[in-house]
């Protein structure tokens, strides 16, 4: 057996079964369906035990103690520029992994419910649409053709852009103590 982990593995013997077949997680946010490829996911876990840090941005919405590990987690939603997620019964985090500087960081993401697995065939992804979807293009890998309805697949290392997020960290930490009284 080869020392990739667990999900490049399974993916690998996946793709030699059906040569181009991917498959993708779906879950639900804000009512609107998307899906990211499952060799980004960790686990899933209910929502619960977060901690909050204050003078963050609103899409940071904490850490979680991940069997000691501290890991980020982001709300999506406020992510996207929407309202910061309500927590309900079927609200979940997603745990992934992204790279980043040639390493890989567990974050977490809020999602109001995962729905499947979904295996997807290269002719059901069409290019992501210039114009339209309710978040920026650059987060939008492509469109997953299920019929009547597509669902938008993230590119989750644009999404989680850690660079990125660290800058509109910094911008906000800036900000607060700019309109903080001298």
């Amino acid at each position: 057996m080869s020392n990739l982990p667990a999900t490049a593995a399974s993916s690998r013997l996946q793709g030699a079964e059906q040569p181009g077949t991917q498959q993708f997680l779906t879950f639900t946010l804000s009512s609107e369906l998307f899906a990211i490829p499952i060799e980004h996911i960790r686990e899933i876990i209910e929502f619960g035990g977060l901690t909050e840090i204050p003078m963050l941005p609103p899409f940071l919405r904490g850490v979680i103690n991940l069997r000691g590990a501290v890991v980020p987690v982001v709300d999506l939603a406020a992510r996207f520029g929407r309202n910061v997620t309500e927590i309900g019964r079927r609200t979940c985090i997603v745990i992934l992994e992204v790279e980043q500087e040639n390493q890989m960081l567990a974050l977490g993401i809020i999602v109001d419910a995962v729905n499947e697995v979904l295996s997807v065939e290269p002719g059901q992804i069409e290019p992501r649409p210039s114009f339209g979807a309710k978040i920026r293009a650059d987060f939008i890998d492509g469109m997953i053709s299920l019929g009547e309805r597509f669902v938008i697949a993230l590119d989750i290392q644009q999404v989680l852009s850690v660079d990125e997020m660290a800058t509109l960290i910094g911008m906000n930490t800036n900000e607060e103590l700019a309109a903080a009284p001298a």
